[in-house]
């Protein structure tokens, strides 16, 4: 099926659409001012946050794979010749870098993961390649996103998907757990300059990355935002799912801000009538490059 051979035409393009990705500075009369250097220790917002507004973005971007990480351009160019990099896991427990997962989810990743290419079933192609949204907690190590800190909320927005998440810091109750969203439903605090996020009522229809790591909808996860200085932030996240994985286990994505980075407009499926190539990996960037 044409369907299902596509993703491979959609990672070649990524690495010519690469060089394409970045903001047009030069348009309208000159560079954009710079935003003025952040204060550290942050300073604080009205309701009394750490003010960490602004545009972040992970150092090591892409979401081909977690172990190692590593992003679908980078993924296309060492299969077809290019220089190979070997960036670690971004599991940092367990200490060996790898998923727990017990042994029917191990087999059912592997053959996911066999099959990216070539998938044998619409439904074992990769969600974001299907433009459906990432999710929780894939939308923090593939894309640049902006943080917005209304009073008593912390919100996240992504131009990838149209997508938004807003996580209350006041202890409202949650849904019934019989709710599932795509996002997941946060409930957040703060812990000095560390963001905690509780999540739960997840749909768990996402994926992890595209080589098919997933949880179920049992997932809880614990999200710390970590704000090291001023430009630095460390986004972990802990996944416990006694029904996938064999114990609780934590990924790190280091973030930096971005304040001079360009929003731009994103359509996954604008004119294409073949479902099998999307906009998300034409336009997965290497941030490793930036």
């Amino acid at each position: 099926m044409r369907l299902l051979r596509r993703p491979v035409l959609a990672l070649g393009l990524s690495v010519a659409l690469v060089s394409m990705s970045v903001p047009l500075f030069g348009q309208g009369g000159g560079p954009r001012p710079s935003e003025p250097a952040r204060p550290w220790p942050p300073a604080r917002t009205a309701d009394g946050q750490p003010d960490v507004q602004g545009n972040w973005r992970p150092v090591i971007g892409g979401t081909h794979s977690l172990d190692p990480a590593q992003s679908s351009a980078a993924d296309f160019e060492e299969r077809t010749g290019g220089a190979a990099r070997r960036n670690p896991s971004r599991i940092v427990d367990p200490p060996d870098g790898h998923i727990p997962y017990q042994p029917w989810a191990a087999a059912l990743q592997k053959r996911l993961a066999a099959e990216f290419e070539n998938p044998t079933r619409p439904e074992h192609i990769d969600t974001q390649t299907r433009c459906l949204v990432p999710g929780v907690p894939r939308l923090y190590y593939f894309p640049t996103f902006r943080i917005i800190q209304p009073p008593g909320s912390i919100v996240f927005v992504w131009d990838e998907y149209h997508t938004f998440r807003v996580v209350p810091l006041d202890g409202r109750p949650r849904a019934a757990a019989n709710v599932k969203l795509w996002m997941g439903e946060g409930r957040g605090r703060w812990e000095g300059n560390t963001l905690v996020v509780s999540t739960t009522n997840l749909k768990a229809k996402s994926r992890l990355d595209v080589l098919g790591d997933f949880f179920s909808d049992n997932a809880e996860i614990v999200e710390r935002f970590i704000f090291v200085d001023a430009n630095t932030m460390n986004y972990e996240a802990t996944i416990t799912d006694s029904t996938v994985f064999t114990r609780p286990w934590t990924m790190r994505v280091a973030q930096r801000r971005m304040p001079e980075e360009e929003f731009l407009e994103f359509a996954c499926h604008e004119g294409e009538r073949d479902t099998g190539v999307s906009s998300t990996q034409i336009g997965e960037s290497d941030t490793e490059k930036k």
